[in-house]
């Protein structure tokens, strides 16, 4: 997936920029897209293929901007699957990596992250975390890797998103595309499904394919009450309406995000392109 895993307010970047290549779609408070928030997902290991009706999920969403403070869903997952003399163990190491990713300590999360995973690699929660540092650290295999884990562990496709940025960092079209045609079958929480269209719309604006992105990203209405999804979707409409020569619907859009939150990073170099275009 704005991402309650990553909410603090440090490092937020531009949904998307000129000649960038993953990692940058949808930075909001705290993380990129949604991400690090967990969607729920049932406890029982799920295959590639399968997933749940959208909007559902039975696992609460991780809220990592907490810090230390685990829930205790999360503490009661680990007893489920971690041996119980690891136990303790697994939950410090993931109060400190929990603590270190609040504090965009992203190298440091992903070493305590790795320690939980080797004394459970089961946990969805540890490989959520680390699979979310490693993105933040710009590591794509290795984030793509774990986050895939995470999704046939929970049944969760909250952070399909992050995994198409991932491709799109290391170049792989051909599954940034199979990735979206399943988020797109498979569905998922409102603000997971925007954030898979900001990535999906910047990938094929990228590519020049601007009626497709403009087919993807366009909002369609405005609303007044905007949370960052919706911000980082009229932001890259209003890149591609732009490209497709539409300024009118551009500024609009410019405005509409502006209003909403006139800090939002980027508005200067979006303003700059539309005045070019």
């Amino acid at each position: 997936m704005g991402e309650k895993a990553h909410g603090h307010s440090k490092g937020r970047k531009p949904p998307s920029s000129k000649g960038h290549r993953g990692g940058g779609y949808g930075a909001s408070r705290g993380g990129r897209g949604r991400y690090g928030r967990t969607g729920g997902g049932g406890f029982q290991p799920r295959r590639e293929g399968q997933g749940r009706s959208k909007d559902s999920g039975t696992r609460p969403q991780l809220d990592l901007s907490a810090g230390a403070q685990l829930p205790r869903w999360v503490q009661e997952e680990v007893n489920r699957n971690t041996r119980k003399e690891r136990r303790q163990a697994v939950l410090q190491y993931l109060e400190a990596a929990a603590e270190a990713f609040a504090d965009a300590k992203y190298g440091k999360a992903a070493q305590r992250a790795e320690q939980a995973k080797e004394a459970s690699s089961s946990n969805a929660t540890i490989r959520e975390i680390l699979g979310l540092s490693y993105y933040r650290l710009g590591r794509w295999k290795e984030a793509l890797k774990e986050l895939r884990g995470f999704r046939r562990i929970a049944g969760e496709t909250t952070h399909m998103p992050v995994e198409m940025d991932c491709l799109r960092a290391l170049e792989r079209s051909h599954d940034v595309e199979k990735v979206w045609a399943q988020l797109h079958d498979l569905g998922g929480r409102r603000d997971t499904m925007r954030e898979g269209r900001v990535v999906y719309g910047s990938y094929l604006l990228d590519a020049g394919r601007l009626a497709e992105a403009w087919k993807v990203i366009n909002p369609k209405k405005i609303h007044k009450e905007a949370d960052e999804s919706s911000l980082r979707q009229w932001y890259v409409a209003a890149r591609v309406a732009a490209r497709l020569g539409d300024n009118s619907s551009a500024r609009q859009l410019v405005s509409a995000i502006t209003t909403a939150d006139p800090g939002f990073p980027g508005l200067d170099q979006l303003e700059q392109e539309i005045a070019g275009s």
